[in-house]
């Protein structure tokens, strides 16, 4: 048997075509609130994308791979023939390329967490049988697929309906989103900094304690609310402005807002969905570099992350305007007032199931967010086909990922194994 460093070179490359799809599609979708609702600009965008995707996926996504590689199905059944683990997961990824470019084409905002996972489980199904699926994995993963979106949607909805009381019905609203922006820029704060605390400085070497990472946590929500309340305070309204010119004197804030939530937002989707695409490509790292032993817990070399991010990044930057326009703009109208109630709620969600090492998908969080904002505007404000077209798009990735998944690996094993 031959694994070579072959499979680690068409690994590298799949993997980054992949993730190519993945920033055309899951990053596209991330991105898609803040540029739908322009609270920033596309240069702006570009430097917050490059810059957390990153570091989410450096300082907070191991947790996340390591569950991919070896806790969805019995690795440990495959140590006599690593060379199939091996064409498993060149599959797995191969199909995870299929799938996202066929949806992005399309403008359907897909899940690398139902494309990989389903991919893995119809490889391990055809090759090992059932019984080699960790199914309570994978059920509990399944559930949170469910709950995720919903969550998102609960909380945008009620964060939405609050914004909508505390500063929108008010007289004097620019006032009075002054006043609050301070404590949402802290929350902000907070969700940016929980899985690097949590999670991500013990992966670095830091060891703290609970009072050390509530310190450090709080302090870095007080950092934020602090930049952020100075960059706000530049804003000036005229006094004179009519009561409609009040209203866009208030997006201005959530603008301010927006530019911070974007960035939790890529964060968590570095920790989450990166760290989910560099697990098949790690598992064949990790056999070649064992020359041939299939072995468990080994964090991934830092290339893999580097290379996985840098396809992420160019694939928003190449062809991520369709999903953009979809999720964007397609489900219900955005003004950053709203695209900030979606993407905040949305990681919330997603930060919390990182820190649990529970693979959700960014994109059911936020689209769940977005929905919550459209039915705290009322359901007409929701365009249903686009709703219904992304919902089937979900249904159908698990069993189209399996396939491809299956096909690929036998294809895979023909060429280079018989």
């Amino acid at each position: 048997m031959e694994l070579g460093y072959l499979s680690l070179v068409l690994a590298g490359l799949f993997g980054f075509v992949m993730a190519w799809g993945v920033g055309a599609n899951d990053l596209a979708n991330v991105m898609s609130t803040t540029m739908g609702s322009k609270a920033i600009t596309i240069r702006q965008a570009i430097i917050i994308a490059i810059i957390f995707e990153f570091a989410g996926a450096f300082i907070g996504g191991m947790q996340v791979s390591d569950t991919v590689r070896n806790g969805i199905i019995n690795t440990g059944a495959l140590s006599h023939h690593p060379e199939l683990l091996v064409d498993g997961m060149l599959a797995v990824l191969l199909a995870g390329t299929s799938w996202m470019l066929i949806a992005s084409v399309f403008g359907l905002p897909v899940s690398i967490t139902h494309t990989i996972i389903g991919a893995m489980v119809g490889f391990g199904t055809i090759v090992l049988g059932a019984d080699a699926i960790h199914w309570k994995t994978v059920s509990f993963i399944a559930i949170s697929w469910i709950t995720s979106p919903l969550i998102a949607g609960f909380f945008s909805f009620l964060l939405f309906t609050l914004l909508q009381y505390l500063i929108f019905m008010r007289l004097g609203p620019f006032r009075h989103a002054k006043r609050y922006a301070p404590l949402l820029l802290f929350l902000i704060g907070i969700a940016v900094s929980t899985v690097s605390v949590i999670r991500g400085l013990g992966h670095l070497g830091f060891e703290i304690g609970f009072l050390e990472a509530v310190a450090t946590t709080i302090g870095i929500g007080l950092l934020i609310m602090f930049i952020g309340t100075i960059m706000i305070n530049r804003i000036t309204p005229n006094p004179y402005s009519s009561r409609h010119n009040q209203f866009a004197e208030v997006e201005k804030i959530f603008g301010v807002l927006m530019l911070f939530t974007a960035c939790a937002m890529i964060f968590a989707h570095g920790s989450n969905d990166v760290a989910i695409a560099v697990g098949p490509i790690a598992a064949i790292a990790t056999i070649v570099k064992s020359s041939g032993q299939v072995l468990a817990g080994s964090h991934p070399p830092y290339w893999i992350t580097f290379l996985v991010c840098t396809g992420v990044v160019l694939g928003l930057l190449m062809y991520g305007r369709n999903v953009i326009a979809t999720v964007g703009k397609g489900i219900t109208s955005l003004t950053p007032s709203r695209a900030f109630a979606a993407t905040l709620a949305g990681a919330f969600t997603v930060v919390i199931a990182t820190g649990m090492g529970i693979p959700v998908s960014t994109t059911q969080t936020l689209v769940g967010g977005v929905l919550g904002v459209g039915l705290a505007r009322g359901i007409g404000a929701l365009n249903m086909v686009v709703v219904r077209n992304i919902f089937m798009s979900w249904i159908i990735t698990i069993p189209a990922a399996a396939v491809f998944a299956i096909i690929y690996f036998y294809a895979l094993h023909f060429l280079f194994r018989l």
